[in-house]
C-alpha cells in the first residue's frame, strides 16, 4: 500500500521525546503537542492527534495519507472530530465531541510516563457500532485508568458505513490494487503506522503494541491480524466478541461494487467524480432512505483482505501474537429464535427447522429443553453463537493450530446494573429480562472506566468484577499472559482440556462447554443467514 508505506519513511530523524522541561508537551514526527490539562491520577491526555490527513473532496474513498506536519506547537486537549453517521434516538453510543466531520482521522493517547525512555506497553482500542457508527471520545473506550495501571493507551477513529466500506466498479479501476472498499480498515492500519512511528514520544515501546477491540472492533482485530498491510504492526491481541468469519463473513467485491453502483443511481450521481462532489450529509441522506438493507461493510477486496480470514489463518499467514478472545452469556436474545413464540420444546424445535432445515436434528440434539427455563437458555445460548459467538470461537480455534503463541479464552458473564434513566432500547432482539451479559456489557469493565458512565446503578460487586478483569488485560497487555499475582489462574487455551475463564464476580475456570455445540455448528455455518 503505497500511501501507508510512506509513514515509514517521512521525518524518521525526527526527535520523538518526551520534552525535559516541559511534560506536557511531546515532540512527534509532524510536530509539537502540547496539552493544558493537568495530569490526572499521573496520567497526561494528548487527544485529537491527526494521523492521516482528511479523507476529503478528490481523497474521499482513498486510502489514507500521511499526516501533514505542522509549525509552532498543536494543542492536543480536545477530542477531534468524530467520523460521519447517524445514530438513533435513544442509542447505546455516547460521544464526548463537539462536531461531526468527514476531517476525522484523529487519535487520543493517554500516558503515565515521564520519560521516553521507559519503553511501556502499549494499548491500541478499536470502537466497535456495527462499522455504521462509534466513535474513540466514547467515555467506555477511555484510556486512562489502563495508563495509570503502567500502559500507554491508545483510542483511534476510522472511516464508518458509506464513508468507510463504500465500494464501486470505478473505485477499483482507479485503485492501483485494483480493489475499493475497507477504507476504515485502512484508517486503523495507518493509526498503527503512526503508533510504530510515533509512541515512543510519549514513552510507549512500538515493540509491545496490543491491539483491543469489541464487536466491529473485536472483527477489525481479526482482520488486521490476518492482513499483510497490518499484522507486522502488532504484538498482541484481544477480540471481545466478534471475528470476520462464521455468520460474519466478508461480502465479495463484486456485490459491494454492485450496493455502490445502486446507491450511485439512489443519489442521482452518473459517475464517482459526481459522488465526490456530493457533501457528506448528501451523502448521509441518500444512506438513510436507502434502508436498513443497504449497509455498507467488509469486503474481500484482494487488497486489504486478500483471501478469506479462515484462510489466512489456516495457513498460518496471520501475526504469530497471543491472542486473547472471548464473547458474552447474552451476545443475543432468545426471542431472535422464538420469534415471540412461548418457549416449549415444541416450538424451539419448529423454530430450529425452520432456521437449519434437514440439519435441524443435528443442532436439536446439542440445543434443547424440556422446561421453559431450559428453552429459553438454549435459545439464548443459541442466538449468542449465531450472531457472534461461534465466529469468535473460530478464530481462536484457527489461532491455536497455526498461530505458534497462546490463546486465552473467556465467557463472559457479568450483567450489568439497572438503568439510571429510561431503559435505552435494545439493539438486538432479546427478552424483556436480561439472561445473562449482554453485547458489549464488558467493556467498561475491563477498561476500568465505570465510573465514567453515570447511566448504570454500578454496585460494589461491579467495581469487584471490574478490577479482576481489567488486571487480567492489564497483564495480558504487559505480558501476552492474563496471569499474576492475587488473580485465579487462567490457564491457555489448549487440548486436551480446552479451558476457559468465566468471568464474573468469582471468576471460574471451565472446560470449554459449548465446544461441542460449536462443532456441530462449524459444519453448519455456511448455510448461516
Amino acid at each position: 500500500m503505497r500511501s501507508l508505506s510512506r509513514f515509514h519513511t517521512l521525518a524518521a530523524a525526527a526527535c520523538l521525546t518526551i520534552c525535559a522541561s516541559a511534560a506536557d508537551q511531546v515532540t512527534t514526527a509532524n510536530g509539537i503537542l502540547e496539552t493544558t490539562n493537568p495530569p490526572s491520577n499521573g496520567v497526561r491526555a494528548f487527544k485529537g492527534i491527526p494521523f492521516a490527513q482528511p479523507p476529503v473532496g478528490d481523497f474521499r474513498w482513498r486510502e489514507p495519507r500521511p499526516a501533514q506536519n505542522w509549525t509552532g506547537t498543536r494543542n492536543a486537549d480536545q477530542f477531534g472530530p468524530r467520523c460521519m453517521q447517524r445514530t438513533s434516538p435513544g442509542a447505546d453510543y455516547w460521544f464526548r465531541t463537539n462536531s461531526m466531520s468527514e476531517d476525522c482521522l484523529y487519535l487520543n493517547v493517554w500516558t503515565p510516563a515521564k520519560r521516553a525512555s521507559e519503553r511501556l506497553p502499549v494499548l491500541v482500542y478499536v470502537f466497535g457500532g456495527g462499522f455504521q457508527n462509534g466513535d474513540g471520545s466514547e467515555p467506555r473506550y477511555d484510556g486512562a485508568n489502563m495508563a495509570s495501571k503502567g500502559i500507554v493507551a491508545v483510542s483511534v477513529n476510522y472511516r464508518l458505513n458509506v464513508f468507510g466500506f463504500f465500494a464501486h466498479p470505478e473505485l477499483t479501476k482507479e485503485s492501483p490494487h485494483k480493489a475499493s472498499g475497507n477504507y476504515g480498515f485502512l484508517d486503523q492500519a495507518a493509526a498503527l503506522e503512526w503508533v510504530q512511528r510515533n509512541i515512543a514520544a510519549f514513552g510507549g515501546d512500538p515493540k509491545r503494541v496490543t491491539i483491543a477491540g469489541e464487536s466491529a472492533g473485536s472483527i477489525s482485530v481479526s482482520v488486521l491480524m490476518a492482513s499483510p498491510l497490518s499484522r507486522k504492526l502488532i504484538n498482541g491481541a484481544i477480540g471481545e466478541s466478534g471475528a470476520l468469519i462464521s455468520t460474519l463473513p466478508p461480502r465479495s467485491l463484486a456485490d459491494t461494487e454492485q450496493d455502490g453502483v445502486q446507491f450511485g443511481k439512489s443519489a442521482g450521481a452518473d459517475s464517482l467524480a459526481a459522488l465526490r462532489a456530493m457533501k457528506a450529509e448528501q451523502l448521509q441522506d441518500v444512506l438513510a432512505k436507502s434502508g436498513p438493507g443497504l449497509r455498507f461493510r467488509p469486503n474481500l477486496d484482494g487488497h486489504f483482505l486478500p483471501k478469506l480470514l479462515a484462510d489466512i489463518f489456516k495457513s498460518g499467514q496471520q501475526a504469530k501474537v497471543p491472542l486473547l478472545a472471548g464473547s458474552n452469556t447474552e451476545e443475543q436474545g432468545a426471542r431472535s429464535i422464538l420469534a415471540g413464540a412461548e418457549p416449549t420444546p415444541e416450538n424451539f424445535a419448529t423454530a430450529i427447522r425452520k432456521l437449519y432445515g434437514d440439519r435441524a436434528e443435528d443442532v436439536l440434539k446439542v440445543y434443547n429443553g424440556k422446561t421453559p427455563e431450559e428453552i429459553l437458555q438454549a435459545a439464548t445460548d443459541l442466538a449468542s453463537a449465531r450472531f457472534i459467538g461461534h465466529g469468535t470461537w473460530k478464530w481462536a480455534e484457527l489461532h491455536l493450530k497455526t498461530g505458534g503463541k497462546p490463546v486465552y479464552r473467556y465467557m463472559y458473564a457479568h450483567p450489568r446494573p439497572r438503568f439510571l434513566q429510561a431503559e435505552p432500547p435494545a439493539t438486538r432482539p432479546g427478552p424483556s429480562i436480561p439472561r445473562g451479559a449482554s453485547h458489549s456489557a464488558e467493556i467498561q469493565y475491563v477498561m476500568g472506566n465505570l465510573d465514567l458512565d453515570k447511566r448504570y446503578a454500578w454496585e460494589p460487586a461491579d467495581h469487584k468484577v471490574s478490577e479482576v478483569s481489567q488486571a487480567y488485560f492489564v497483564n495480558f497487555i504487559k505480558t501476552g499472559n492474563p496471569n499474576g499475582p492475587g488473580l485465579p489462574k487462567w490457564p491457555a487455551y489448549k487440548a486436551p482440556g480446552y479451558q476457559r475463564m468465566r468471568l464474573q464476580l468469582n471468576p471460574a475456570v471451565e472446560a470449554e462447554p459449548e465446544r461441542g455445540r460449536y462443532t456441530v455448528l462449524d459444519t453448519i455455518a455456511p448455510r448461516m443467514p
